[in-house]
């Protein structure tokens, strides 16, 4: 079993963890440290979280997608993260082409698969317009294929791929540790 250590200054520490969702169930993402500020640690939304990335990542593994990552908020050391962010690798002829958002809408009986910013809605209290999967799952997972950036940038303005801009603290630019979901 692979273990999730504790965080160091409000982050994962540098590293990849491989972890099943029995793992990340039991790790200290959804569980917290066990020090005084678990008091305010919401599991309960935070075991709902993993919940639905699971469908989600089910519906990826259903397709033919292996390798997918999740960070953002919910691997730091805060109470209450406002969602799951994520990558997946896939192919660019299948993401390109639609298959990708076809095959996964199959399975997903509320069409929440796509990454078009037209579908975008606002959500009250958030300043950012937010994906219809986060609507329903309050997850964001986005494709990657190598060679493509992400949108996010670093401190200097240069725009990152997702695997890099996963392990960087957008609050901070430390490096920091990613979680990579296995079967």
């Amino acid at each position: 079993m692979v273990t999730i250590p504790n965080f160091e200054n409000g982050i994962l520490p540098v590293a990849d963890y491989e972890v099943t969702f029995k793992e990340l169930r039991e790790s200290v993402l959804v569980n917290g440290c066990g020090d005084l500020r678990e008091r305010y640690w919401d599991k309960e939304w935070r075991n709902m979280l993993v919940g639905n990335l699971e469908i989600m990542v089910n519906q990826l593994w259903q397709v033919g997608v292996k390798n997918i990552f999740i960070n953002g908020s919910f691997v730091e050391e805060k109470d209450h993260p406002n969602d799951i962010d994520g990558y997946f690798e896939c192919d660019l002829k299948y993401l390109a082409g639609g298959e990708l958002q076809m095959a996964l809408n199959l399975l997903e009986p509320d069409k929440i698969w796509t990454w078009h910013q037209a579908t975008r809605k606002p959500y009250k209290g958030y300043p950012k317009k937010q994906l219809p999967m986060w609507h329903k799952y309050r997850v964001e997972l986005y494709p990657h294929v190598p060679g493509l950036m992400s949108g996010i940038k670093d401190k200097f303005g240069n725009e990152l791929e997702f695997p890099a801009a996963f392990r960087i603290s957008r609050s901070d630019d430390k490096p920091k540790g990613i979680v990579k979901i296995i079967r």
